[in-house]
């Protein structure tokens, strides 16, 4: 599929134009081992020339391809392959002696296309012998392609105005259509369900500073008008800051450097605000990539909490009251891989449904086992591999989804919503609905049992402060809303 000049997906024209890529393109992996942890693993990597093929059997895409550069230890020796050559002391002396490989344009080419047909969800660690985590290796090519200017143009463009536009958002939205965005969504809480519910912004020592995906203010109302409730029913101390008000980090897909910035322009919100938490709205990645602020922001970081946490913890303290009428349709549930890979958030929403639908049904596998929604990584936002995307890497997820007989799926995932929805038009699921987890609850609120909301007890989240910062997931109990640190896993990771 590479050529010198293009690739399956859109880059800027100075990629194309740089010259003497191959020594610039060892100079920036030479640069990122240095300053960062990455050589720990490839030393290992490295060593081990893994090529077993075992992780074949966990891989959508092979499953779908079979073809033999799908299978992910095959991808990740492109990489490992220049770490040996160039950064090992015995590659460098072999090569010397004896010549062999060399780095080249066409080489470069091949690693731009190969590190782009995965999505780096490392459901493949799980069944390699060795431990190998693809996946890193998938976003280390990655990163190091982008110092050399290879990235998709639809993550760089998002990424250079967030950090760099009038809007500081992905989607570019300027906050006066923000502000009116969310009056209409108050009017339409208003209109149905005859109850007023305010979008507050910089309050100034609220509790919780709320970072959805941006793009939910545009595509996403039910899910931001359940948020709204949950918050406003549990008497929470929240609101949205005026300028950064937009969780997505796609840093974490292709630049750490990048992913750095962004986490840092989230805490500097906070603090601007002298908000004491960072609430996350339904995004697997904007979640994942919030994880990263005790790494970057030191120890005065501010605890962050998934708003499926928050919102399980209140529903079990009793402080959200249901309509005895439970969501008639048939319903699965879609593990987002950034949130549930590791098993960090997979019980709290299934304990949600379960008790709001009257036909709730599994995905199989799911949780920690669970499939790709076939866009993860960044590769939802290319629109140009569309047909790639739901066809070879999303065929296994499309059978899942088949295979429930489900009316709706729950998705708590911006980038997962836009990836099924376009999957199930592509793959003739019928009349498959996705939705968000908050879309549901908003339909079995009981706002007339307590329509303007009691005080939320700070008890039902007690642990989220002080326990922000264990490396295990919790057991599902009220307490159970803390997050572990990030730095817990693998710090580099995509």
């Amino acid at each position: 599929m590479a050529t010198p000049t293009r690739y399956a997906y859109h880059v800027e024209a100075a990629a194309l134009e740089m010259s003497d890529r191959p020594r610039r393109f060892l100079e920036a992996f030479a640069a990122i081992l240095r300053h960062g942890s990455y050589n720990v693993a490839l030393d290992a990597y490295a060593r081990m020339s893994a090529k077993c093929g075992r992780c074949a059997s966990s891989c959508q895409l092979y499953q779908s391809t079979g073809a033999p550069e799908d299978i992910p230890c095959h991808r990740s020796e492109l990489l490992l392959r220049v770490y040996r050559r160039y950064f090992t002391q015995s590659g460098v002396l072999k090569a010397r002696l004896f010549g062999g490989f060399t780095l080249t344009d066409a080489y470069i080419d091949e690693m731009a296309e190969a590190y782009y047909r995965c999505t780096a969800c490392r459901r493949c660690k799980a069944t390699c012998p060795l431990g190998m985590d693809h996946g890193l290796v998938t976003h280390l090519a990655r990163w190091t392609l982008a110092e050399v200017g290879v990235i998709p143009r639809a993550l760089l463009v998002s990424v250079r105005e967030q950090l760099e536009g009038n809007t500081h958002n992905t989607s570019a939205i300027p906050l006066p259509a923000l502000k009116d965005s969310c009056e209409f969504l108050s009017e339409e809480l208003h209109d149905i369900y005859d109850v007023d519910i305010p979008y507050p912004f910089d309050v100034e020592g609220a509790e919780y500073v709320f970072f959805p995906a941006v793009s939910d203010f545009l595509m996403e109302a039910d899910t931001l008008m359940g948020n709204a409730a949950v918050m406003h029913l549990t008497g929470a101390s929240w609101t949205i800051g005026s300028h950064n008000y937009d969780g997505i980090n796609y840093g974490l897909f292709y630049s750490d450097r990048m992913m750095e910035r962004i986490v840092n322009q989230l805490v500097g919100e906070v603090h601007r605000l002298k908000g004491r938490k960072i609430l996350v709205g339904e995004c697997g990645h904007a979640t994942r990539s919030a994880w990263y602020v005790p790494t970057f922001g030191g120890p005065d970081a501010p605890p962050v909490v998934n708003c499926l946490e928050y919102a399980y913890a209140m529903l079990e303290a009793g402080k959200i009251p249901l309509k005895a009428e439970k969501i008639p349709e048939r319903v699965t549930y879609h593990d987002p891989c950034n949130i549930a890979r590791v098993g960090r958030i997979t019980e709290q929403p299934r304990e949600i449904l379960k008790a709001i639908c009257s036909d709730y049904v599994e995905m199989t596998p799911n949780r920690t086992k669970n499939y790709c929604c076939g866009g993860g990584g960044g590769t939802v936002s290319i629109d140009e591999i569309r047909a790639f995307r739901t066809g070879p890497m999303g065929q296994r997820k499309a059978t899942q989804i088949r295979d429930t007989g489900a009316e709706l799926v729950v998705s708590p995932c911006a980038n997962c919503k836009k990836q099924l929805r376009e999957l199930c038009q592509d793959n003739d699921l019928g009349d498959v609905q996705v939705v968000g987890l908050h879309d549901l609850l908003l339909r079995v609120i009981d706002f007339g049992t307590n329509g303007n909301g009691g005080a939320a007890e700070d008890a039902a989240l007690g642990a989220e402060s002080s326990g922000s910062r264990g490396a295990d997931p919790m057991p599902v109990t009220a307490a159970a809303v803390a997050t572990p640190d990030a730095a817990g896993e693998e710090g580099e990771e995509s």
